[in-house]
């Protein structure tokens, strides 16, 4: 018999849902209705800029329509930023986190400088001015009142280990992490008072995801969330990264590029069950 799972879909309110959505939150759905398990509906708007609270009654009407039903109440990450604060505070008092007063464009002149920047799944890596700061210039930064990201010392991270990490990929085993790839990973700053990467890991120990079903881009990202789980003793999930949905032109489907939205669908004339064979098109059968 299948495993009972706990598993989540947690869009972010930057647009309508589209058909790679619709994807994404049907086989979550599936694996944990099949097992008798749960489905937990999360949204992700930490970003003040991006997010608008405005689409959030849009998504839920989306799954909704579509057929998908999901377990308690909705989470919303935008109610949450003192546990978040908690959590970097933790990471802070275990010294693990410098602040980081560098703007973009000093970064980028940095990089262009050294000429041989390394590069991690989110670009050139970051070169560590700040964290080579005396503590006085630092505390002078800082009673200055000039703005700064905090930033994760993955040299000093790394270092808390007591061994390898791992997660386990289903389908494929247990793969190898190598959070080093990112470097020293903003974790917070001024307009964003908390990162995807610690506020997603927070949630999933909190909510118990057992299971976590996402996009093949985000793979990378596992690296890095294995790592912020051994340092807060979290529990690791499972982990099933699934194929992403093309367009005719080979490209996957995103808000940015104008896929079809499910609310366009359904005003064209589409049923739920139309657009769910549209989503699963190719699929094989799944378990968890």
């Amino acid at each position: 018999m299948a495993a009972t799972v706990v598993t989540r879909f947690a869009p972010s309110p930057t647009g309508q849902l589209h058909l790679g959505h619709a994807h994404s939150a049907l086989l979550g759905w599936r694996l944990a209705r099949e097992t008798g398990g749960r489905f937990l509906l999360r949204i992700e708007d930490i970003d003040p800029v991006r997010c608008r609270a405005g689409f959030i009654g849009g998504i839920e009407e989306d799954l909704a329509w579509l057929g998908l039903d999901w377990d308690g109440p909705v989470r919303r990450q935008s109610s949450h930023l003192d546990e978040y604060r908690a959590v970097l505070d933790r990471l802070a008092d275990a010294g693990l986190l410098y602040p980081c007063f560098c703007t973009r464009a000093e970064i980028a002149r940095e990089i262009a400088a050294i000429g041989h920047a390394p590069h991690g799944p989110d670009g050139p890596l970051y070169p560590g001015t700040c964290r080579h700061l005396t503590p006085a210039a630092r505390a002078g930064r800082l009673a200055s009142g000039a703005p700064y990201a905090l930033r994760l010392d993955m040299a000093a991270a790394l270092r808390r280990l007591k061994g390898p990490l791992s997660f386990l990929e289903c389908g494929e085993g247990r793969r190898r992490c190598d959070p080093a790839r990112f470097g020293d990973v903003v974790l917070a700053r001024k307009d964003i008072p908390a990162s995807y990467h610690l506020c997603v890991t927070h949630d999933d120990a909190l909510q118990g995801v057992s299971l976590v079903t996402r996009g093949e881009d985000l793979r990378p990202a596992t690296d890095l969330h294995r790592l912020l789980q051994a340092l807060l003793g979290w529990p690791a999930p499972r982990y099933r990264h699934h194929p992403l949905l093309l367009g005719a032109d080979g490209r996957r489907l995103s808000k940015r590029d104008g896929a079809p939205t499910l609310t366009a669908l359904r005003q064209a004339g589409h049923s739920p069950a139309e657009v769910r064979a549209m989503a699963l098109a190719g699929q094989p059968q799944l378990r968890p």
